[in-house]
């Protein structure tokens, strides 16, 4: 925590799925001079996500389920293409997602790369994102995957050629900024030439 920054007040807004607050607080900008400012913010713990990738085959694994807030803002369906990812709940980046690699796509993924971390949405959501790359074959595959029912998943588990899933990105089809991000970092290394 820096010296520039002064919490005046803090309110809780909502605590029903993750946590929403409010907050005064003065900063203390270049110049020396003190700004009060206000803002909320939303706190759902960090995340991380994954590309699975097969080398042999140029392919990659990705999901595709109903997400409630593109529903509400334009996706006619809801339906998103994204990588695999996950809150870490309690867990380091690299247990949470080979937990979540393994309940989304049923594959079970022992060496995994992280690649970079980000934040997505610095300017109202503390969550940040754990990037990491696993090279998957058939024999990794222990089950269907699809998550959890209990937890409102229904996930279908996509695999296509990476020149496919990039054309996906340029058509507007993949939407999804976490997968952007991973499918671009393939294209960028090189990663299934």
């Amino acid at each position: 925590m820096t010296s520039k920054v002064r919490i005046i007040e803090e309110k809780l807004l909502s605590d029903h799925w993750y946590v929403l607050k409010t907050t005064a607080f003065d900063l203390q900008r270049r110049d020396g001079s003190w700004q009060r400012q206000h803002r909320e913010t939303y706190d759902r713990g960090n995340g991380a996500t994954i590309l699975l990738y097969n080398r042999a085959q140029k392919t990659v694994v990705l999901t595709r389920q109903f997400r409630f807030p593109t529903y509400i803002n334009g996706v006619p369906d809801g339906m998103m293409t994204e990588a695999c990812a996950g809150l870490l709940d309690k867990d380091d980046p690299v247990t949470c997602i080979r937990r979540e690699t393994e309940e989304e796509t049923g594959y079970k993924i022992r060496d995994v790369r992280k690649v970079f971390e980000a934040y997505m949405s610095p300017g109202s959501v503390t969550e940040k994102i754990y990037f990491f790359l696993g090279e998957y074959s058939a024999k990794d595959k222990v089950s269907v995957g699809g998550g959890h029912v209990h937890e409102g998943e229904d996930i279908e588990v996509l695999e296509m050629p990476l020149a496919q899933a990039l054309a996906q990105v340029a058509s507007g089809t993949i939407c999804d900024a976490k997968t952007i991000m991973l499918l671009q970092y393939a294209a960028l290394h090189k990663l299934l030439d």
